[in-house]
C-alpha cells in the first residue's frame, strides 16, 4: 500500500523523531552536556505509534519489529521521569494495549501470514534480513539506554546510545536505499548528523571534566 496518506503518516512520524532530536540537541548545546528532556520521550512515543501504523500499512516487518521493541522503553523512561503518571488513565491504557491489539487483530483476521512476511516480493529475503538486523541494532541502543537508566534510576542518554545510533542508522539508510523508502531516507539521514554531533558533545564534556 503506497497511497500518499500512508507516506504522510510515515513522514509525520519521522518529523516527530527529528523534532525530538532537535530539542535534545539544542538543549545539549545550550548546557554543554548531553541532556534528556521529557519532551524527547513524549515525541518518541507518539512518533513510534505512528511509525508502527506506517509499517503495518506497508506490510514492512522490519519497521514493525523496530517499533515494537522500543515502544515500551519510551514509556518506561517517561515513568522514570514521573511524566507517564500525569497522563489520563484511559490514554495510558490505550497506548499500552494498542500494539498488542494490532498484532492480535492481524493474526485473527488472517492479515498476517508468516510465509508472506518473509517472502514479500517487494522485499527480497536478503534485504529483509538487512532491515531486520539494522532495526535490532538501532533498537538495542534503547535497550542499552534502558539498562543504564534502570541502574542509575535516572533517564539518560549515555555515549553508547549515540554510538549504536550511528551504526544502526547507517545500516537502515542502506536498507532504505535498496527499499526505495523516502520516509526512512529522510528520517535517518537527518538523525545521523545529530547522533554524530552528540558524540562530539560527549567528548568535549569529558575533556572539560579532566
Amino acid at each position: 500500500m503506497n497511497s500518499w496518506w500512508v507516506y504522510g503518516i510515515g513522514f509525520l512520524a519521522q518529523a516527530l523523531f527529528s523534532g525530538r532530536l532537535l530539542v535534545q540537541w539544542i538543549l545539549s548545546e545550550k548546557n554543554k552536556r548531553i541532556v534528556t528532556p521529557s519532551l524527547f520521550w513524549k515525541l518518541s512515543l507518539l512518533a513510534s505509534f505512528l511509525l508502527f501504523v506506517y509499517g503495518y500499512l506497508r506490510d514492512d516487518f522490519a519497521i514493525m519489529l523496530g517499533q515494537s521493541l522500543t515502544y515500551f522503553i519510551y514509556i518506561r523512561n517517561l515513568q522514570l521521569q514521573g511524566e507517564w503518571q500525569k497522563s489520563p488513565l484511559a490514554f495510558r491504557l490505550f497506548l499500552l494495549i494498542f500494539p498488542v491489539l494490532i498484532i492480535v487483530y492481524g493474526y485473527n483476521n488472517g492479515e498476517y501470514d508468516i510465509y508472506e512476511l518473509f517472502n514479500n516480493e517487494d522485499i527480497p529475503l536478503w534485504l529483509l534480513w538487512l532491515g531486520s538486523i539494522a532495526q535490532v541494532i538501532f533498537t538495542f541502543r534503547f535497550v542499552y539506554q534502558w539498562f543504564i537508566s534502570e541502574r542509575t534510576k535516572t533517564s539518560q542518554l549515555p555515549v553508547g546510545f549515540w554510538l549504536l545510533s550511528v551504526l544502526g542508522a547507517s545500516l537502515i539508510l542502506t536498507y532504505a536505499i535498496f527499499r526505495m523508502d523516502p520516509v526512512l531516507l529522510v528520517g535517518h539521514g537527518a538523525g545521523l548528523i545529530i547522533y554524530i554531533r552528540n558524540i562530539f558533545i560527549w567528548k568535549k564534556e569529558g575533556n572539560a571534566d579532566t
